[in-house]
């Protein structure tokens, strides 16, 4: 049994639990719908353990618990630095230090701690949090890009719920792997850009994930704050502590529409750019309740195209980065089969790929992996997400992605 410590916080009064509660040594101590029924009750559960675990096969509803009661402490209009301060901060760093010690990200809880970052108005801890899920996403890139990608496209393309978080996140990772592998930046510049993708919306954030859900337009309101939100953004950020000149200039003008070559512009522009082109990307290929995501080749071109229709220096290096199909993304093979993409390939039309339907249109059973540089295995076209009527299995999939992964069927 492998078990992982929960957070105290996402046991709440009065409510069923949504897990098991074990100790150090995986012996039952509560089971999945015992009702705590008092703070008394929780101390006598906790005894003299210190901490608390769960088998990480539950851990997604410890997880989505935690974001729950969150949630509610934001809904009920709680102070942020308090919420900073108390059990959900040293949560986060625990998880934060946990991460840190493993090379399997927990995208749930990475998704979380964007989330409260997202919304933090402390000075004393914004950038402490900051520079820890920034770090954590970096490793992660570097460590393996591919599964990076798939996890934060499938987050995206599949679900509206806490849309800022995963779409700073995945504009972060994409604008750092296009900086650092196409454009070859210094490593400063790297780290620059991808924390100003994640600061660039911080004055809307709740707007963004409201406009989400939202079946009706915008309102006029609604679309007055996102007009300007980029200068209450730089506000917002100087508030926090931010001092960085580049850092500012790339979050008031990462909307600015400037075509042309990167080399002459300052570094702040050129950080604002490729975040401009990413950001396109990574919007395209979301849903909304009010519409449906694109399919990743319609994207793609609104990114690799300038407003004078001519190819984008920084988008086609977003493009090149992550590739035409991106890891997470779906696609029709010459076979009929319908597949998704695990690995970029060689080059950004050649993939590889993971079928999950096959030519009758049936699921496949196991994961079958085909090389659509192989002219009989070449990709005919890219298929919305929302086209695909097979549940993802997220971590046997991501397992296809690692470095080294064997080819052979899962």
């Amino acid at each position: 049994m492998n078990l992982v410590s929960i957070n105290l916080e996402s046991i709440r009064v009065g409510k069923p639990l949504p897990f098991s509660i074990r100790d150090q040594h995986g012996a039952l101590l509560a089971q999945k719908g015992f009702m705590v029924n008092s703070l008394e009750d929780l101390d006598m559960l906790l005894g003299h353990r210190g901490r608390l675990f769960v088998n990480v096969v539950e851990s997604e509803s410890q997880r989505r618990a935690y974001v729950g009661q969150l949630h509610t402490l934001i809904r009920d209009d709680i102070p942020l630095g308090q919420i900073a301060e108390s059990q959900f901060a040293s949560f986060e760093v625990a998880s934060a230090r946990d991460n840190q010690n493993t090379t399997e990200p927990d995208w749930l809880d990475l998704q979380a701690q964007a989330h409260t970052l997202l919304r933090d108005g402390n000075p004393a801890t914004f950038l402490p949090r900051l520079e820890r899920l920034y770090s954590q996403l970096a490793r992660h890139a570097e460590h393996n890009p591919d599964g990076t990608l798939f996890a934060l496209i499938h987050l995206s393309s599949s679900e509206v719920r806490q849309y800022s978080a995963t779409h700073a996140m995945l504009v972060c990772v994409m604008c750092s792997l296009a900086a650092r592998d196409v454009l070859k930046w210094p490593a400063s510049d790297v780290d620059l850009v991808g924390k100003v993708a994640l600061t660039m919306n911080m004055s809307m954030t709740e707007l963004q994930d409201q406009l989400a859900v939202q079946h009706q337009p915008p309102s006029p309101e609604q679309a007055r704050k996102v007009e300007q939100h980029a200068m209450y953004s730089v506000r917002l950020l100087e508030q926090l502590g931010v001092t960085d000149p580049d850092w500012l200039e790339a979050v008031l003008d990462h909307h600015a529409k400037l075509p042309g070559r990167l080399a002459s512009r300052s570094l702040g522009q050129r950080v604002a750019r490729l975040i401009q082109r990413a950001d396109i990307f990574a919007a395209r290929l979301s849903p909304r309740a009010s519409r449906a995501p694109d399919t990743p080749a319609s994207a793609m071109k609104a990114s690799y195209f300038d407003e004078n229709r001519e190819i984008d220096e920084a988008g086609a290096a977003v493009i090149k980065a992550v590739g035409i199909y991106s890891p997470g993304s779906f696609v029709r093979l010459a076979t009929e089969e319908v597949a998704v993409v695990i690995k970029r390939g060689a080059n950004t039309t050649t993939p590889r790929v993971a079928v999950m339907v096959n030519r009758t249109g049936m699921p496949t059973g196991e994961l079958i992996v085909r090389d659509t540089s192989q002219r009989d295995y070449r990709i005919l076209a890219s298929i919305a997400h929302r086209d695909v009527k097979v549940k993802v299995n997220l971590a046997r999939l991501l397992a296809l992605t690692k470095p080294g992964a064997s080819d052979r069927p899962w």
